[in-house]
């Protein structure tokens, strides 16, 4: 296998534009990339496009109906249908939006093609991570599920195990639902508790379909405020043993900056230096459980679209290309006056929060009865570790 890295990149991703009042503002699409060409990680990393899915990649995971009234709903965006999720206040429709779509998750899967066909170790596409979308609806201001997506092409090449593992405030719904009777694919979603936050999914007790896919679903509620430690404590606690025991060809991870304090949309304390934490160890784990390093990295939420977005997934950028932006690394003054001329914002002036290293406590360090993120750990490890053989 190849040992190069690539970044799949089309200035046309921030077409995806669900209008000027919408949380999902592209810009943090194009700060992202500008970010990533000033401190010259596109020299480190081969920045590639690849086609738009066609339908019948689509087709892999959503309804030809639903693919149908996207294509009707871009066209015609004053017509869209909401019986399928389309012209809500979450998704608005707009003029290409079924090309917008399309792009990126052709993005994801290309990027999938590449790993599994062995063209790349690690490929990265911070466009995707589009988690919400359903076979047949648009919801979470997601249109196509482009992680789905991803994961259905490696089965169709031939892979056994797919892993995937989203660390996005949102709980990874789309993804579930698309797997939830294939014991082909684990899915593990660490995300703030579906009593205080949409989609009001992921509870400990979703575990999978019957049969062979039970366990193949993994949830981690967490509580509302959870910082640092606590959110590296629970993902400590539960994925390295799963992907230790499931052993999958491909890692699949979605990386929602959305956990972030200065998210406006949830309740997380989390900062950049824990996510650039989170990233290094998947990275890590890509390289001790998956087939030969095998992993594709996605972006996802994240609605601080100055502040924190583009230097958390410029961190991911260069984790993948095997050149790690250090902490304390200044963000370069191009980058800064491209900030202030395309949002007339302040850009901030180094790359983490200043919090390196962050430290955690083990969950061999022991449990808390009394702690409510160790209730929550304690609650998926027993719901669904005995399922497949591990100890809770």
């Amino acid at each position: 296998m190849s040992g190069r890295a690539l970044l799949m990149w089309d200035d046309a991703v921030t077409g995806y534009d669900f209008g000027p009042s919408h949380p999902m503002d592209p810009v943090r699409l194009a700060l992202t990339m500008g970010l990533v060409r000033a401190l010259e990680l596109d020299r480190r990393i081969e920045v590639v496009a690849a086609k738009p899915a066609g339908d019948s990649t689509l087709r892999l995971v959503h309804r030809d109906d639903y693919v149908a009234a996207v294509r009707a709903a871009s066209a015609n965006p004053a017509d869209a249908d909401q019986s399928y999720g389309l012209g809500t206040l979450d998704d608005p429709a707009f003029a290409g939006m079924h090309e917008a779509s399309a792009l990126i998750a052709g993005q994801s899967v290309g990027a999938a093609e590449a790993v599994w066909r062995g063209e790349a170790a690690h490929a990265v596409n911070f466009a995707g991570g589009l988690h919400h979308a359903m076979p047949g609806a648009a919801a979470g201001f997601c249109i196509y599920n482009d992680a789905s997506l991803a994961i259905a092409r490696l089965l169709e090449l031939g892979a056994e195990r797919v892993a995937y593992l989203d660390v996005d405030v949102h709980h990874g719904d789309g993804v579930q639902a698309a797997f939830w009777d294939d014991p082909r694919v684990l899915t593990i979603s660490l995300h703030e508790h579906p009593r205080m936050l949409f989609p009001g999914t992921g509870w400990p007790e979703e575990t999978g379909g019957s049969g062979a896919a039970e366990g193949s679903a993994v949830n981690v509620a967490l509580p509302a405020g959870l910082g640092d430690p606590g959110w590296l404590r629970a993902f400590h606690a539960v994925v390295p043993e799963l992907l230790a025991e499931f052993r999958p060809q491909v890692l699949v991870t979605q990386h929602g900056a959305d956990t972030h304090f200065e998210d406006p949309l949830a309740h997380l304390a989390v900062s950049l230096d824990a996510q650039r934490a989170v990233q290094l160890a998947c990275h890590g784990l890509a390289h001790e459980y998956a087939e030969r390093g095998r992993w594709v990295a996605l972006g996802g939420g994240g609605y601080a679209v100055v502040d924190v977005v583009p230097r958390s997934w410029t961190h991911l950028v260069g984790i993948a290309a095997g050149e790690p932006v250090a902490p304390e690394t200044e963000t370069p003054e191009s980058w800064r006056h491209e900030v202030y001329a395309r949002t007339r914002q302040m850009a901030p002036a180094r790359m983490t929060d200043g919090r390196w290293p962050v430290t955690w406590r083990s969950w061999e360090d022991g449990y808390d009865p009394a702690d409510r993120l160790d209730q929550a750990v304690l609650a998926t490890r027993r719901a669904v570790f005995p399922l497949r053989g591990l100890l809770a």
